[in-house]
């Protein structure tokens, strides 16, 4: 779950939810801050904003943003998102979950435990009975914000009467970053994300026994994940997959095209309990508003009409409108410096799409993409694992922005269509069967659809993968037998996309895509088999024109707190980019290196963020797979210099998997603490 990185600009905002104008000072609202008693007597840290020109004894609709990214520290940047909501009559509120920013207690053992759910419960339950309060509790928020709006839904607390999700899922096991598409997955985020919380909260960064022992010495939650390879219990125990009927919140869930958890859209429109809106967009893992390339929109417009139907009662047409509204990609080149995505936004009355038609395409003997299927064949694909080095490791996640995917497609098996004469739209879940065998016991396959432009560059419009060992159950694997020619139904994540005239539609299928999904062990060949059909590929066709379209606001600009700011904003994703690729002639191993610093500013010091990670592989000895990553997080206060750094090795051979985290904590530049965590993890049919 990454945080882009943004610069506001200071503006003068001019409007209210009541269409009066009226103008505003300059500077952002400060917050007051309050301490929550949760149930077991620890209290979790509260930033309160209230609305402009608070008046004591007024009382407002209050919305909650609960997170783990240490809100002091996160003020200049939340404050401005926050001033919409202001000045459109809400409390906006924001909570550091249990052991995290300034909250008391031991930090949370990973994502969404009971912990911090019912912590959750707690505080919604408490802003309802403040005095400055109406009552009505609504949630949103971006990435772990939008995941626990959703996982609190489905717990229905009776004050809670509305949500807004961004970017985020109720699939805990395929679609979080830990198992995507049930294959195992490490990033950044993934082995660094504890690092921040191992400090005490700002400003004052006070260490003691307490902190030392409920923080810096707190197991990183990537070892629970370890012990979790398989669907099942763990990770149902919050998510609301295959029980989104219990969810009785209204919900307005919001998404990206470049986002890796936008399929949870679909299910939610089709499936929720409660009154659900969505609109997914051209944007990746950011806010709508901000998002690096156009077209953005007002988001909080949309989410200020969804609270104000739910929190106050006012009937502004919100639920007269369709269910869904989409942005049609029309399609672009796989080039990094785009500034804008073409297409058309259009209504959509809910999910499934009324006007989708399947299009049924067959993979053929001679590598075409055909609308008839060709006479039996077979195709065998030696097994290389570092494909995806090149041409998709910064892809992380089946989001963010592709690179051109013909490095990938040299080694993949690649099936193309005729020039197109027409445009062809797509909105939805492509489908995909093949049938396939192996030649070894472990095997992923790895399904991408690419759009060819006539100079020849390839953009991947979507893809899926699927561990060969879960092709009957993800909660109860069971070996491949090597020869054996079975089935594998694919659906691809959710899309949109116009192939222009003279555009050919390219299905290509891999069995690695490094570093996103870790390496099966065992070298091996693959064979996809064709003709009668026994593969294809269905696309949901639907017209390119739309019969009608929404119309939203354009972003405005909000104030921002002064004595915060970005100093160095690294990568705007917040990733580690690989710009360096090598290959061991000798042993064969191949990899790839990756930097990425960012510093802020307080108004009571500094804090920079470095992290150096390196990946290997070997397609010689897939088992051999290893990450190394180092991570650091430097504080700059007043006569003190605080910093932790974590080394992370991340390794495998056929059987076991190996997890290595050294934590170093140093105190002007004296090392004061050192712990490691070292442990073996079976390799569970991964």
């Amino acid at each position: 779950m990454k945080s882009a990185i943004h610069c506001f600009v200071l503006a003068l905002l001019c409007w209210t939810s009541l269409g009066l104008e009226r103008a505003y000072a300059r500077e952002a609202v400060e917050p007051q801050e309050m301490a929550i008693e949760m149930p077991d007597g620890a209290t979790l840290a509260a930033d309160i904003y209230f609305p402009h020109g608070y008046n004591t004894g007024q009382s407002h609709p209050v919305l909650l943003e609960y997170l783990p990214y240490r809100k002091t520290e996160s003020r200049g940047y939340r404050a401005s998102v926050y001033d919409y909501f202001l000045r459109r009559g809400y409390v906006v509120v924001r909570v550091d979950i249990r052991g995290t920013g300034n909250s008391q207690g031991r930090v949370i053992p990973y994502e969404y435990s009971d912990i911090e759910l019912n912590d959750g419960e707690a505080v919604i339950g408490w802003l309802s009975r403040q005095p400055w309060s109406t009552g009505n509790v609504g949630m949103f928020g971006i990435s772990w914000g939008g995941f626990n709006a959703i996982q609190l839904a489905m717990r229905n607390p009776p004050a809670l009467k509305a949500f807004v999700a961004l970017m985020a899922t109720e699939d805990l096991y395929r679609e979080d970053v830990h198992y995507i598409d049930g294959i195992m997955h490490t990033d950044s985020w993934m082995m660094s994300n504890d690092l921040d919380n191992s400090l005490p909260g700002a400003p004052n960064y006070l260490l003691d026994d307490d902190w030392l022992h409920n923080r810096f010495e707190a197991e990183p939650s990537v070892f629970t994940y370890m012990r979790h390879q398989r669907d099942g219990a763990f990770w149902r125990r919050a998510s609301a997959l295959g029980r989104q009927g219990k969810i009785k919140v209204p919900g307005l869930h919001i998404g990206g095209w470049y986002d890796g958890y936008r399929n949870s859209i679909p299910r939610m429109l089709e499936h929720a309990g409660a009154p659900t809106k969505a609109i997914i967009g051209p944007w990746d893992h950011e806010f709508p508003h901000d998002a690096v390339r156009a077209p953005q929109i007002e988001w909080r417009h949309e989410a200020v009409r969804w609270f104000d139907h739910w929190l106050k009662g006012i009937d502004d047409g919100v639920l007269k409108e369709p269910k869904l509204a989409v942005f049609m990609r029309h399609g672009h080149p796989p080039n990094d410096d785009i500034s804008a995505i073409s297409g058309a936004w259009r209504w959509e009355a809910g999910w499934p799409v009324e006007d989708a038609e399947v299009t049924r395409m067959f993979p053929t003997g001679d590598h075409s993409l055909s609308g008839n299927s060709s006479d039996l064949a077979q195709h065998k694909l030696s097994y290389k694992a570092s494909v995806g080095l090149e041409g998709g490791g910064p892809v992380m996640w089946w989001g963010s922005f592709a690179p051109d995917q013909q490095k990938m497609d040299d080694h993949s098996l690649v099936y193309d269509s005729a020039a197109l004469s027409e445009p062809l739209g797509i909105l939805g879940h492509a489908n995909v069967q093949l049938q396939v065998s192996a030649s070894a016991s472990r095997a992923n396959w790895i399904v991408r659809l690419s759009d060819i432009a006539p100079d020849g560059s390839v953009t991947q419009i979507t893809g899926a993968a699927i561990n060969g060992t879960h092709r009957f159950s993800a909660s109860d694997p069971t070996d491949i037998v090597p020869g054996e020619v079975f089935p594998l139904d694919i659906k691809l994540h959710v899309t949109s996309w116009v192939f222009r005239p003279g555009h050919r539609i390219r299905l290509a299928v891999s069995n690695a895509m490094w570093p996103m999904l870790w390496p099966t062990p065992y070298p091996m060949e693959t064979t996809l088999m064709l003709g009668e059909g026994k593969s294809w590929l269905d696309l949901p066709v639907v017209p390119v024109m739309a019969a009608s379209a929404p119309e939203f606001e354009e972003p405005e600009v909000s104030p921002e707190l002064s004595g915060f700011g970005a100093l160095e904003a690294g990568n705007t994703t917040g990733f580690a980019e690989i710009d360096t690729i090598y290959k061991d002639k000798v042993t064969g191993e191949v990899y790839g290196f990756a930097k990425n610093a960012s510093t802020y500013r307080y108004p009571w010091g500094t804090s920079q963020f470095e992290e150096k990670i390196e990946h290997r592989t070997s397609d010689e000895n897939p088992a051999k797979t290893s990450v190394f990553g180092n991570y650091a997080v430097t504080k700059k206060v007043t006569g003190r210099t605080l910093r932790v750094e974590q080394d992370v090795t991340f390794s495998s051979d056929a059987e076991n998997f190996r997890l290595i985290f050294v934590r170093r904590f140093l105190e002007n530049g004296v090392l004061r603490y050192e712990k490691t965590w070292d442990e073996i993890f079976p390799r569970d049919f991964q």
